[in-house]
């Protein structure tokens, strides 16, 4: 359907112009006039349908620009709002547990030799016994 409507109006434009001739330019369209007070936002009304797209007429020349309005005044401020009471502190929570000991660390490397101690006391002189020699020989 989008397509058909456009075919239609170019061959009726095709037909007719073969009858009554060419058509003559388009007229330059009129200044624009000023552009008045803004009046107050109205409401929005709903959406209408969107009808088929027509077929695209030639460009007329562009119109002049009208004057800007004033730009409207900036509102104040509001109030800034009070703040809120602060709330109580909380309980104190409980401990956590204790950790686990750790392994045991390696032994130790073993500590230098001690210096030597002092020489003992001589000891005292013992008693000359009495009694026989006994003399031990090879076998022969």
């Amino acid at each position: 359907m989008k397509y058909s409507m456009p075919s239609v109006l170019l061959l009726a434009m095709l037909g007719l112009g073969a009858c009554t001739g060419p058509m003559g330019p388009q007229g330059n369209t009129g200044n624009t006039g000023y552009t008045g007070p803004q009046g107050a936002t109205g409401t929005q009304g709903n959406t209408g349908y969107t009808g088929e797209t027509g077929a695209t007429g030639s460009q007329g020349n562009t119109g002049n620009t009208g004057n800007t309005g004033m730009r409207g005044a900036t509102g104040s401020q509001g109030n800034t709002g009070n703040t809120g009471y602060t709330g109580a502190k909380g309980a104190t929570g409980n401990q956590g547990n204790t950790g686990y000991t750790g392994e045991t660390g390696a032994t130790g490397n073993q500590g230098n030799t001690g210096n030597q101690g002092n020489t003992g006391a001589t000891g005292a002189k013992g008693k000359t016994g009495s009694g026989s020699t006994i003399v031990v020989m090879p076998p022969q």
